[in-house]
């Protein structure tokens, strides 16, 4: 079987391409051309992938791709994925989060419309929710050029599979992480910040809206339910989440007493970090991809949390003996 993974650099995408190499795929990563390629979250597997250029905001790019490689799926996990710089490039969002999905499907169907398609979809799309917990009925309601871009590519992934008949399935991913989240994200903000209070290189942690509250997962975990929607008879659309949430306030806490610390002596908040439209409560139901795919999390939030800021502690101590 062979599997091609749009955005393999990232966090998703290196753990998806572990996850698909040990079942045994010829796995393909479509990396963009750029003056500084970054492949620390897959040099301990690039000699077992294959890595080729393309681009989502180039079509002509996917067509020749896809041609060259004939995947049997394709997991299209590429996009400008933080919430904050949505606002700052609003429309660059939109081009790679919306339109970029059309130029996949489109690639698709040109090309070879048995190909099994996965959309990454998310979260952040029901924004001001509307009911909770969050299922795959309920309506969408984005607060950010992020969400509202991925509304679009959630929609127009229905669309090519009920026009055109393509296997097209949109996995609405609750937030996941793992020590690979990149630092601007607020997991792994704070267990940076706490790996660097810890070893005394800061004394303080700026952060928005510690009530904020959300589902945190693994990131190792979900994309396993990735694999599992392509082995289905039909596609579909599936909520992944762990049904449990946690505040801003419980992840620094956790992270904190991890190591040894007592977060409300380091934490400050900085009003200029709270979004100009909050998402407040993010709580998914993931009873249907439970007893349909027989997915379920097995990483618990704390296990997780720790694990990071094991890595960062980690992380920070070779960086201070590479420069003794």
């Amino acid at each position: 079987m062979k599997a091609l993974i749009t955005g393999i650099t990232g966090q998703d995408g290196s753990h998806l391409a572990e996850f698909l190499l040990s079942k045994g795929y010829e796995v393909f990563g479509m990396v963009r051309r750029s003056s500084t390629e970054k492949f620390d979250r897959i040099n301990h597997i690039i000699d077992k992938i294959k890595l080729k250029q393309g681009d989502l905001l180039d079509q002509l790019s996917l067509i020749r791709l896809i041609e060259e490689i004939q995947p049997d799926e394709m997991y299209n996990l590429a996009a400008q994925s933080f919430v904050p710089t949505s606002w700052q490039q609003p429309v660059l969002t939109a081009e790679f989060d919306a339109v970029g999905v059309t130029r996949i499907l489109e690639a698709i169907r040109l090309v070879d419309k048995k190909i099994k398609f996965y959309q990454a979809s998310s979260s952040e799309m029901f924004g001001k929710t509307q009911e909770v917990p969050q299922t795959e009925k309920t309506p969408f309601y984005p607060r950010s050029p992020y969400g509202v871009a991925k509304v679009y590519g959630h929609w127009i992934t229905v669309n090519y599979r009920e026009s055109y008949g393509i296997f097209g399935c949109s996995g609405i991913l609750f937030n996941h992480e793992s020590p690979r989240r990149g630092l601007e994200f607020v997991t792994r903000k704070v267990t940076d910040g706490v790996a660097k209070i810890k070893l005394g290189l800061k004394d303080k942690l700026y952060l928005g809206n510690l009530d904020a509250q959300r589902d945190w997962g693994y990131a190792g975990d979900y994309v396993e339910s990735m694999w599992l929607m392509l082995q289905q008879k039909e596609p579909d659309n599936y909520v992944i989440a762990t049904g449990i949430s946690h505040s801003v306030k419980d992840l620094v806490r956790v992270a904190f007493e991890s190591a040894g610390l007592d977060w409300q002596k380091y934490v400050k908040v900085d009003q200029n970090l709270v979004r100009p439209a909050e998402v407040d409560h993010l709580l998914g139901d993931a009873s249907y991809a439970r007893n349909k795919l027989g997915w379920q999390p097995k990483v618990s939030f704390e296990e997780m949390i720790k694990m990071m800021v094991e890595h960062d502690l980690a992380l920070q101590q070779k960086i201070l003996k590479h420069k003794d």
